[in-house]
């Protein structure tokens, strides 16, 4: 448990004196800011058209200027830009122990591998969730100054909720950017593997296979292709769920064998 707890606070350490967690949240909120920038256009065309602002982009992006619509462009922001974040996040994490060259150190710590393994993957999970939080407060202080209608308590319950479950989905695919970052010794490998995944992603959803491809589901849980009942499954979950258990056997098992030669 001291080991464990000493892995955690050295991490915790790592992003706190960094500032990638600032670029990542500054990155992740504008989000809301252009979600309540397209909900002021749909509220007055007219003065956007004067304003040589395009509305009818904003109408095919959002539809209609109000709450439902406002966090439905959320939870759509979150599904693929979550994907995007949480994989800058993970290869910083995991990444920079080889471009930093502190990888050897590292490994010959007395401290298992394992331990190090978990104490990263929890200070990723907990750095995603909070900046999908920070995103969802500044949505809600946007929606109020910009005063658009349609609000409830119900409303703002199924939407945090449905943030949530974008993040949690999108976390459930980060331990294969985890082990492209340690296998690929850098962040280029994780980086390409996450463009490579969006792609896919886009293709699956088109062909009618997203339910049953990881890489989509996350994306079709926000509603981009409709009610999430109706385009997923029991089975998409569990597709996710197994995903999510190799990647992190797989990184669990790289760093286990992994060496000290460079």
């Amino acid at each position: 448990m001291n080991n464990f707890s000493s892995a955690l606070f050295a991490e915790t350490l790592k992003m706190r004196r960094s500032k990638v967690p600032l670029f990542t949240a500054l990155g992740f909120s504008i989000m809301p800011f252009a979600g309540g920038f397209f909900m002021i256009i749909l509220k007055d065309p007219e003065a956007a058209r004067a304003m040589g602002l395009i509305s009818a982009k904003a109408q095919l992006m959002i539809g209609v200027a109000d709450w439902p619509a406002y966090f439905g462009f959320l939870l759509q922001a979150v599904a693929a830009g979550g994907l995007i974040l949480f994989s800058i996040v993970t290869t910083w994490v995991f990444g920079r122990e080889f471009s930093d060259h502190t990888v050897k150190e590292l490994l010959a710590l007395p401290t298992s591998r394992a331990v190090i393994v978990t104490a990263k993957f929890i200070v990723i999970s907990v750095w995603s969730l909070a900046v999908t939080l920070l995103v969802f407060g500044i949505a809600l202080v946007v929606g109020y100054l910009i005063v658009i209608p349609g609000w409830s308590t119900e409303l703002l319950r199924t939407s945090f909720l449905g943030m949530l479950g974008c993040a949690i989905l999108t976390l459930g695919l980060i331990p294969f950017v985890a082990l492209l970052a340690s296998i690929g010794r850098g962040y280029l490998p994780p980086f390409g593997w996450t463009i490579l995944t969006m792609v896919l992603a886009q293709f699956a959803a088109i062909m009618g296979w997203g339910d049953r491809f990881p890489w989509a589901i996350p994306g079709l849980f926000s509603g981009a292709a409709g009610p999430r009942a109706e385009v997923l499954g029991t089975h998409s979950y569990i597709i996710l769920m197994i995903a999510f258990f190799l990647g992190l056997a797989a990184t669990f098992w790289w760093w286990r064998k992994a060496d000290q030669t460079r």
